[in-house]
């Protein structure tokens, strides 16, 4: 048996609970890992709420990302073995000593780079990847990003910087320092930001990352001469309002080995703001829930 950390219904955490499953086999297309870090987001507690759907069976183990060691390979799986060291989506939880990867969306870690920086790649770093692919920027150009202390902002603010492209980003006062530690431009959200946006971009914004909807990506796209050029992983609903789009997700080995690239070359930093044990996954989830959580938290196991 493994240990492993889930939910038994649909809810809030009091639905949280340990759980013991069996050691998993791993399907076509899947590699059976021992999870050494495992990433944590806004998207395990919108799942466990039941936002995302309740198909799911329960009990449920919680997390979409895990970095580790592979185990065991299923059938048509190709470019891994037992002993590399891995990191991706998960298809079975990964808040676990043990559990399986898409192969599909899965790729070799950089011995120089450890599991928990890699473990924190594959949904936020990867969703900025797709986003900045969709919102279609480039070197020399402006692209504001709505919300982006977070762990998608964070991630689309450094990635936009290694292609060239100038990063303004709302964010409170009381995160400047570290918006500017990413090499972007501090903008307060909130009542007025379109005007405090147009200050700190003069010339206009090429494109919308927007990670927050609602009134703040409304007041902001005024900003934008071009709407399709607005890109959200937060509300499709309003981005559909303002003529911009929901982002498109297409995670593969290719883009996940390349991000860790630019962990290893120091371009990219996941910006893991607290590490916490197995032990202690449900803190690490309600400061994930609160909206508190400056860059990525990660569960260190095993």
């Amino acid at each position: 048996m493994a240990k492993a950390f889930g939910f038994v219904d649909f809810g809030g955490p009091e639905n949280q609970e340990f759980l013991d499953r069996p050691v998993l086999e791993p399907g076509p297309g899947q590699l059976a890992i021992a999870v050494r870090a495992a990433g944590v987001n806004p998207v395990d507690w919108k799942v466990r709420r039941g936002f995302l759907g309740r198909e799911r069976a329960l009990p449920a183990v919680m997390g979409s990302e895990a970095a580790g060691v592979v185990e065991r390979v299923g059938p048509g799986v190709t470019g891994f073995t037992p002993g590399d060291e891995v990191f991706g989506v998960v298809a079975a939880g990964a808040f676990a000593e043990q559990t399986l990867l898409s192969a599909g969306a899965s790729a070799l870690k950089p011995a120089e780079v450890g599991f928990d920086r890699v473990a924190a790649l594959p949904v936020a770093a990867a969703t900025a990847d797709d986003a900045l692919r969709d919102v279609g920027v480039g070197a020399g150009q402006t692209l504001l990003v709505l919300g982006v202390s977070g762990g998608v902002g964070s991630a689309a603010a450094q990635i936009a910087r290694s292609r060239g492209i100038r990063v303004v980003g709302t964010a409170s006062d009381a995160n400047r320092g570290y918006v500017e530690s990413l090499g972007a431009t501090q903008v307060r959200y909130g009542e007025g930001v379109a005007d405090r946006i147009r200050a700190a971009a003069p010339d206009g914004v090429d494109g919308i990352l927007d990670l927050v909807g609602g009134d703040d990506a409304r007041a902001a796209a005024a900003t934008l001469a071009d709407r399709s050029r607005l890109v959200s992983t937060a509300d499709p609903a309003t981005a559909k309002e303002l003529g911009g789009r929901y982002v498109t997700r297409s995670t593969t080995p290719g883009t996940l080995a390349a991000l860790a690239g630019l962990v290893a070359a120091g371009e990219l930093d996941p910006n893991i703001s607290r590490h916490f044990p197995l032990a202690h996954a449900a803190e690490a989830m309600a400061l994930v829930e609160s909206g508190h959580a400056r860059g990525k938290v990660v569960l260190d196991i095993g």
